[in-house]
C-alpha cells in the first residue's frame, strides 16, 4: 500500500475529503520527523514508537581502494511496533502477498 492508496482509503472511510486527509498525514509525518531530528521520541499507544537508535563507532571497508574506514558513531530512526500490532499481524498474515512490480 502505497500513500495515495492509504489517504483513499481512510477518505472513503471517514468520509473527510482526500486533500484534508493527505495534509492531516503529511502533518504526521513531518512532526515525526521534527521530534526525532530534536532528539525526542515518538509514542504511539497500540501501534508502536519511532525512536533514535545509536549507531557506535565502527571500521568499515572501502572495497574499490581496499582500505580500512572509521565509520563514526551516528543516530538514525527507528519504527518498534507495539505488542499488539505485532500480535495482530502474526495472527493475520499467513504468508507474503505477491509483490505488485514494487522497485521497493
Amino acid at each position: 500500500m502505497r500513500k495515495a492508496d492509504l489517504v483513499t482509503t481512510i477518505s472513503e472511510k471517514t468520509g473527510v475529503p482526500k486533500v484534508d486527509v493527505l495534509v492531516t498525514l503529511e502533518m504526521f509525518f513531518k512532526e515525526v520527523k521534527r521530534s526525532l531530528s530534536g532528539g525526542e521520541n515518538v509514542y504511539v499507544r497500540g501501534f508502536g514508537s519511532f525512536v533514535i537508535k545509536k549507531r557506535a563507532k565502527k571500521v568499515g571497508r572501502h572495497i574499490k581502494k581496499n582500505v580500512a574506514i572509521e565509520i563514526p558513531e551516528h543516530f538514525i530512526p527507528s519504527f518498534k511496533p507495539a505488542k499488539a500490532f505485532v500480535m495482530q499481524v502474526k495472527e493475520n498474515v499467513k504468508e507474503l502477498p505477491e509483490d505488485k512490480g514494487s522497485s521497493e
